[in-house]
C-alpha cells in the first residue's frame, strides 16, 4: 500500500463517525470512493483476524472498505430533508455494528450483511429527527412511514380503495394506513409565536390555554400538594421516634384543637421548654425528609 493510501485511510479512520470533520461532504465522499475495495480473500482474512483475535486493525480495514456502501445507501434517504452528512454518520454507526457482528464462517459477504444494519440505523435516525413529535413507534407505523409516500398515487389523498390495497400489501390494518397518512400530511407548529408583534399573536398558546381546574400546571400542583399532605407527611412522621411523633400529632394534627406545651409537659413529666425543643427538632427532621422527596 502506498504512503498516500495510508494517509487517506488514517484520515478516514478519524472522520468515519463524523463526515463533516473533513471540511465538506463532497471531500468526504471523494475520499471514500478512493479507498480500494477488498477482495473476497482479503475480507475473509480480515474477518478471521477480527473474530479470532479481536484485531482492531482488521475491523478498521473492513469498515473503511465499505464506507462507499454507506454513502450510497444514505443517498437514498435524502428525500426526508435531513442533512446528507448526518445520514452518512448514522449509517457509519450501523456499519460498525455490522462489522462487530460479522461471522465469516457463514460464507456471506460483509456487504450483504451490513446493508440491514446500515439501513436500520438510518431509519431510526430519520424517525427520531423528521419531526419534533415522533411519527412512528410501532412496527406497523415504521413500515408505513418508509413506504406510504411512494405508494400514494401522485401524492394525493388516499381513498378507501387505495387504503385497503396498501394495507393488504404491507400487511397492516387499514386504520393504521389512514392514521399515518394524517401524520405525514401534518407539519410541526410552534406552540408560541415567533412574531414580535403582540397584536398579531395567534399561536396555539393563545387558544389552547386552560385557566380552569383542568389546566395542566394546576393539576400537577394539586397532585403535588395532595402527595405532600398524605404520603409525604406519613413518610416524614415515620422518621420520628414515638415521643416526637406523639408531640407533633398532638400539637399540629388534631381535628379538635391542639394540645398546649404545658399539657404535654405534664404528660411526660418534663418542662414546657423541653417539649418545645423536642417539637422544634422534630419539625426540622420532617422538613429534611420532605425536601428529600
Amino acid at each position: 500500500m502506498t504512503t498516500n493510501s495510508l494517509v487517506l485511510q488514517n484520515n478516514l479512520a478519524m472522520a468515519v463517525a463524523n463526515p463533516g470533520s473533513m471540511g465538506s461532504i463532497e471531500a468526504y465522499i471523494s475520499a471514500v470512493n478512493r479507498i480500494p475495495l477488498l477482495s473476497p480473500e482479503q475480507e475473509q482474512a480480515y474477518g478471521e483476524q477480527l473474530q479470532k483475535d479481536g484485531d482492531l486493525d482488521a475491523a478498521r480495514g473492513l469498515i473503511l472498505s465499505h464506507l462507499r456502501l454507506v454513502v450510497s445507501i444514505a443517498r437514498q434517504y435524502l428525500g426526508y430533508g435531513l442533512p446528507h452528512a448526518d445520514l452518512i454518520q448514522e449509517g457509519n454507526i450501523g456499519l460498525m455494528k455490522a462489522v462487530k457482528r460479522f461471522d465469516v464462517t457463514r460464507g456471506v459477504r460483509l456487504v450483504s450483511f451490513a446493508v440491514h444494519w446500515i439501513k436500520a440505523e438510518i431509519n431510526e435516525y430519520i424517525i427520531r429527527n423528521w419531526r419534533l413529535v415522533k411519527v412512528a413507534t410501532t412496527k406497523a407505523q415504521r413500515k408505513l412511514f418508509f413506504n406510504l409516500r411512494s405508494m400514494r398515487p401522485d401524492g394525493q389523498t388516499l381513498d378507501p380503495e387505495h387504503i385497503e390495497g396498501i394495507a393488504a400489501k404491507l400487511n397492516v390494518r387499514p386504520e393504521d394506513v389512514s392514521e399515518m397518512e394524517v401524520r405525514l400530511s401534518g407539519r410541526d407548529m410552534s406552540f408560541e409565536s415567533s412574531s414580535q408583534d403582540d397584536d398579531d399573536d395567534f399561536a396555539p398558546i393563545s387558544y389552547l390555554s386552560d385557566e380552569g381546574e383542568h389546566e395542566p400546571s394546576h393539576v400537577l400542583a394539586q397532585r403535588d400538594r395532595m402527595e405532600l399532605q398524605t404520603t409525604g407527611m406519613t413518610r416524614a412522621l415515620d422518621t420520628l421516634d414515638a415521643r416526637s411523633r406523639h408531640i407533633i400529632e398532638a400539637r399540629w394534627l388534631q381535628d379538635d384543637g391542639s394540645i398546649t406545651l404545658q399539657e404535654l409537659a405534664d404528660e411526660y413529666g418534663v418542662s414546657a421548654e423541653r417539649i418545645r425543643q423536642i417539637e422544634s427538632a422534630a419539625i426540622k427532621k420532617m422538613r429534611k425528609a420532605l425536601s428529600a422527596d
